[in-house]
């Protein structure tokens, strides 16, 4: 497979762009998947990218190692389990165009939630275990789908009112496993190949700039405004998963 030079631009764009999200600006990574989506036709764009979010968080997990809550973790990782099986069965047969527009929707969904929990002070349901239960699974479903589980992973941290440092190093440590994880799915699929991975290893070094401005964006962002910029991506990431 020959790739024209204007899609290793696309794919740049895409690890600098990943390099952010993963080191600074959570959420942003959405935007990631239809650049993405652009260069490559849909299954070979979810495997392309594997390996791109993969070096982003071995650069993030470096940088924010000791940042990180591991309870909160282990308590979604049974139900992100379940997620991944099933969005592997769902890989086999069924549309992806309809199931992207159910997470889509579900995700609004949990959004206007959390906005109803917030202004009624309903700070339990964060810690309910169905309301883990169903991120969990959700967040499993989206990121095998279509590397898509930012929005839902945003969902449960804002839930908990991290710093922006435990915010990024735990999602950083989350997504590096489930990543790892989806691996053997996608070889099995056939969406990872070597000529994706030769694309790949061209732009992977892009993700070392974007991290470096995620990290100057992390520094400069008050609590507050990071918490908006992450809550507004999200809607963003719904909206582009519906539609």
């Amino acid at each position: 497979m020959t790739v024209p030079l204007s899609l290793y631009i696309v794919g740049a764009l895409a690890a600098f762009l990943t390099g952010m999200a993963k080191c600074g600006v959570p959420g942003l990574g959405i935007l990631v998947v239809p650049l993405m989506a652009f260069a490559f036709p849909a299954r070979e764009s979810v495997g392309a990218l594997l390996p791109i979010l993969i070096a982003g968080d071995i650069v993030a997990i470096t940088l924010f190692r000791r940042h990180a809550m591991w309870a909160w973790i282990l308590r979604l990782a049974p139900w992100v389990a379940v997620g991944l099986a099933l969005g592997a069965w769902w890989l086999q047969g069924l549309d992806d165009e309809a199931l992207r527009r159910v997470l889509g929707g579900l995700v609004l969904a949990m959004v206007a939630l959390d906005l109803v929990r917030r202004k009624m002070n309903w700070d339990r349901m964060a810690s309910h275990p169905v309301y883990t239960g169903g991120i969990g699974m959700l967040a499993g479903a989206a990121t095998t789908l279509g590397n898509a589980a930012g929005p839902v992973m945003n969902l449960y941290l804002l839930g908990r009112k991290l710093p922006k440092e435990l915010f990024v190093g735990t999602s950083a440590w989350f997504f590096f496993l489930v990543n790892l994880t989806k691996v053997p799915v996608f070889l099995t699929q056939s969406m990872l190949t070597r000529d994706l991975l030769v694309f790949d290893l061209c732009v992977i070094p892009f993700i070392g700039l974007g991290a470096w401005a995620g990290q100057a964006a992390l520094r400069r962002l008050p609590e507050t405004v990071f918490r908006r910029v992450v809550m507004g991506l999200t809607v963003i990431g719904g909206l582009r998963l519906l539609f």
